[in-house]
């Protein structure tokens, strides 16, 4: 936008250029805790690349389990080893970073049996992870800013109830809720939380799903995301892809061909909200490849 006028139209000009250039900027997203040889968290978010990392994941919750978090080879829950992760958790976020926990994962023993059983888990989350109080925070007095739902297994019930039982606690401190569907719609596991329009971020799991993946071409891809963007109440959808061909069995998406061939198209959603990847150990130089063009 060329911008020929005198002051002040000059000025209007030159602020609607700023915005047209910067409306769609989008965000990148991604999971870090499943490998002790990808770096550190603080690490991780001073890379720049990011504005929102998972830490994956708390697998055991639910059905009168004890909840156990995994965080690979980082550290050991289990002996109160991960608490100094609260002052990386804090440093991230001191640069505008949200840091969410996320819940469930491709294996674990998590499973609700009820809508009071739904109610515990928010409780537990939130005296632990969030703004409540408890004598065994697993990952020290840093307030995460969320949950993220990332739901492949245990049962398709009650998942509803419990973001509806997180939401509540928004009235004591903002919890955000967000998701990481497989990206068939409707997802299997998620359907029903995500009806319940209370989410913030999704992010669709555009990987080891050949039915609506980028497999030479991204029509399907492109099919699908507009499925979600038309069906869903999210404030943002995110697109998920792996950072690397070895980060999933299929479905990656060379930076190049992202940039050209689908986030053209897929940015014209007003509900598009950016990109996220899976996952921290892969991403040798994926985010900062199409971090320009995200």
């Amino acid at each position: 936008m060329a911008c020929k006028f005198s002051a002040p139209l000059a000025l209007v000009c030159l602020l609607l250029s700023v915005l047209t250039r910067f409306s769609y900027a989008g965000t990148i997203v991604v999971y870090w805790g499943q490998n002790g040889n990808e770096g550190s968290l603080e690490d991780t978010c001073a890379t720049g690349n990011y504005g929102i990392v998972n830490i994956a994941f708390l697998v055991t919750f639910g059905n009168n389990q004890s909840p156990a978090l995994n965080l690979a080879g980082h550290c050991d829950p289990a002996s109160n080893g991960c608490t100094f992760l609260s002052n990386d958790i804090k440093a991230c976020q001191s640069q505008g970073i949200k840091v969410m926990l996320s819940i469930g994962g491709g294996a674990g023993s998590y499973f609700l049996t009820s809508a009071d059983d739904a109610r515990g888990v928010a409780q537990y989350l939130w005296d632990n992870f969030l703004g409540g109080q408890s004598s065994s925070r697993p990952l020290g007095d840093a307030i995460l800013d969320g949950i993220d739902f990332d739901i492949e297994g245990g049962t398709t019930q009650h998942w509803d109830e419990l973001a509806k039982a997180l939401n509540e606690f928004s009235q004591q401190r903002k919890v955000y809720l967000t998701a990481a569907p497989q990206c068939p719609f409707p997802d299997a596991w998620l359907s029903g939380a995500l009806n319940t329009g209370l989410f913030d971020y999704v992010w669709v799991q555009f990987y080891n799903n050949q039915p609506c993946e980028y497999s030479g071409n991204a029509d399907n891809l492109k099919n699908y995301w507009n499925q979600w963007t038309s069906s869903i109440s999210a404030g943002q959808i995110f697109l998920g892809l792996p950072a690397s061909p070895d980060a999933a069995g299929s479905g990656y998406v060379a930076p190049d061909v992202l940039s050209s061939e689908v986030l053209p198209t897929i940015k014209g959603s007003s509900k598009y909200g950016g990109v996220m990847l899976w996952s921290r150990q892969y991403d040798q130089s994926y985010s900062a490849a199409i971090k320009p063009n995200v």
